[in-house]
C-alpha cells in the first residue's frame, strides 16, 4: 500500500526479502504507533482532517486498497517474536492480527485522532464497546464513576446494572449543571473517571466541559466524554477531556447503514489498551471489520458540510416551531439555558448540532405527532438513531431512554411525551417545513383526533 501525507508519514509498502531493521529505531517509534498528528498543530476539525495522512491505493488509486487480511505473514522468523515482544508495531508496516491492529482500520483511527484532536485513537465495533471498554481499562474491581444523570439509555444501564453485578464497580449520578453537586461526589483515591455526554441524549443539556476537566483534574480523576451528538460542532479533548468517545454509526457515518465506535485519547491509553495481558479492547475483542472502516473513511471527508447543514435546518425549524407555539428544545435558541456556554465552547461554523426535542408533555400525544409526520405527511420516519440524510423521531422515554425507570427518568428531565428529532437534509427546508406544519394543524383537529 503506498501512501503519502502531510503530517507522521510513515512507509506503508510491505518490506520484501528482510525484516530487518535497526532495532533501537523500533524501540523508540513503535510506542507512537497510533499517533496521528502532534495535538498541539490542531487548529479546527475541517483543517485537521485535511491534514491528516491520506492513503492511496494499492496500485496508486485515490482511494486506499481494503486490508481484509485476519492475519499477516513475516519474512524472517525471528520478526515474528519481536513483533509479540511490542518491539515492532503498525508504526512501519508490522502487523500480526487484525484483532489488534489492521492497516485499513488504523487510517480510519488516525482520521478520528485528527477531528477529535487527539494523540491518538481506536475503532471498534459499535459505540458500546468503546463505552464500555474505556471504563473497564480506567476502572478496576472497587473502582467508582460519576456519570451524568442524562445519558443514553444503553450507558445509563451499563453504569446501574451490569458495572456493580459483574464488575464490582459503582457509580454516582449527578447533575452536570451543579458543580458542587460533582465536585462532591468525587471520592478522593477511589473515584477514577468523570463521564458525560458533551451534549446529553436526549434533553440536549451541554456540558461546561472546562469547568468540569478542572474539578475532575484537581482531584486526579479522568474525564470520558461521549461526543456522538455534536462531532465538529465540540472538540472535548481540546477543551480539556482526556478520553472522547463515539458511536461512529450516527452523525460520522451519516447512512443508518453501518454500526462502529470510536476511542479518542493519549496514545498512551490506545497502546494500555492493545496490551497482550491487561489491554481491554485487545482481551475483550471489540474488532472493527476492514470493510466497514473503509467505507467510514471514505464518509468523513463530508462530514463537515454535512453537519452544517444538519444543524442549519435543526435551527430554522426550532425557531419556527417557537413561533408557533410549540414547546421546542434546542440549544441554538437565544433562551436554551445552555445557549451561550454552548457558543463559547463551540468551533465555529458548524452551528449548535442537527437534533432538536419537541416536548408533547404525553407519549400518547407524542405518538400522534410522529404518526402525522411519517404516515401522513412524510416529515420523516419513527426510527431510533441520528444523522441519517431523513429525520429520525422517536419518543426516547419509551424507546432509548427506555432502560431508565420512572425515578431516573424525571431526574433525568425526560418528560413522556419528549420527542427526539434528528433533522435530515433531504428534500428543501421548505418542502419539509409544510409537511411538519400540515402534520401539526391535524393535531388540533378533533375530528380526526377525538380527544381521550
Amino acid at each position: 500500500m503506498a501512501e503519502t501525507g502531510v503530517r507522521n508519514v510513515f512507509s506503508g509498502k510491505k518490506r520484501a526479502g528482510s525484516d530487518d531493521v535497526d532495532r533501537d529505531d523500533y524501540l523508540v517509534v513503535s510506542k507512537k504507533a497510533i499517533v496521528t498528528m502532534p495535538p498541539s498543530s490542531w487548529e479546527d476539525p475541517e483543517t485537521a482532517l485535511a491534514n491528516a495522512r491520506h492513503e492511496f491505493g494499492e496500485h496508486g488509486g485515490v482511494n486506499m486498497s481494503i486490508e481484509a487480511s485476519a492475519t499477516f505473514t513475516v519474512m524472517e522468523p525471528e520478526t515474528m517474536r519481536r513483533m509479540f515482544s511490542g518491539e515492532l508495531g503498525p508504526d512501519r508496516d508490522f502487523f500480526i492480527y487484525s484483532r489488534h491492529f489492521n492497516p485499513t482500520v488504523l487510517n480510519l483511527a488516525r482520521q478520528m485522532a485528527a477531528l477529535e484532536g487527539t494523540e491518538a485513537a481506536y475503532c471498534t465495533s459499535s459505540g458500546m464497546s468503546a463505552v464500555s471498554s474505556v471504563l473497564l481499562q480506567l476502572c478496576s474491581s472497587g473502582g467508582h464513576v460519576v456519570a451524568s444523570r442524562t445519558l443514553y439509555g444503553g450507558t445509563h444501564a451499563l453504569l446501574t446494572h451490569f458495572f456493580p453485578r459483574a464488575c464490582n464497580i459503582t457509580t454516582t449520578f449527578v447533575d452536570l449543571r451543579d458543580l458542587e453537586m460533582v465536585k462532591e461526589a468525587i471520592v478522593q483515591g477511589k473515584t477514577k473517571v468523570l463521564y458525560f455526554e458533551a451534549m446529553s441524549n436526549p434533553t440536549l443539556t451541554v456540558a461546561n466541559v472546562p469547568e468540569l476537566c478542572r474539578i475532575a483534574h484537581d482531584k486526579g480523576v479522568m474525564v470520558v466524554v461521549d461526543n456522538t451528538f455534536s462531532p465538529m460542532v465540540l472538540s472535548p479533548a481540546r477543551l480539556g477531556a482526556d478520553v472522547v468517545v463515539h458511536s461512529i454509526s450516527k452523525f460520522i457515518s451519516g447512512g443508518a447503514d453501518i454500526i462502529a465506535g470510536a476511542i479518542c485519547g493519549p496514545a498512551s491509553l490506545v497502546n494500555s489498551m492493545m496490551d497482550l495481558h491487561q489491554g481491554a479492547l485487545m482481551l475483550l475483542g471489540p474488532t472493527m471489520n476492514a470493510k466497514v472502516a473503509f467505507e467510514l473513511s471514505e464518509r468523513i471527508p463530508h462530514l463537515g458540510l454535512r453537519m452544517k447543514e444538519h444543524s442549519q435546518r435543526a435551527l430554522n425549524y426550532s425557531k419556527r416551531m417557537k413561533r408557533m407555539g410549540v414547546k421546542v428544545i434546542y440549544p441554538g435558541l437565544e433562551e436554551h439555558p445552555d445557549h451561550y456556554l454552548l457558543k463559547s465552547m463551540a468551533n465555529k461554523e458548524y452551528g449548535y448540532g442537527g437534533l432538536l426535542c419537541v416536548d408533547m408533555e404525553t407519549e400518547e400525544r407524542a405518538n400522534r405527532l410522529m404518526n402525522n409526520l411519517q404516515n401522513i405527511t412524510q416529515f420523516g420516519f419513527m426510527a431510533v438513531s441520528l444523522g441519517y440524510h431523513e429525520t429520525l423521531m422517536s419518543c426516547s422515554g419509551s424507546s432509548t431512554s427506555s432502560e431508565m425507570n420512572a425515578q431516573e427518568k424525571v431526574m433525568a428531565g425526560i418528560s413522556p411525551g419528549l420527542v427526539r428529532m434528528s433533522i435530515g437534509y433531504s428534500g428543501t427546508m421548505e418542502q419539509r417545513w409544510n409537511q411538519f406544519e400540515k402534520a401539526l394543524s391535524r393535531m388540533n383537529d378533533s375530528t380526526l383526533f377525538p380527544k381521550n
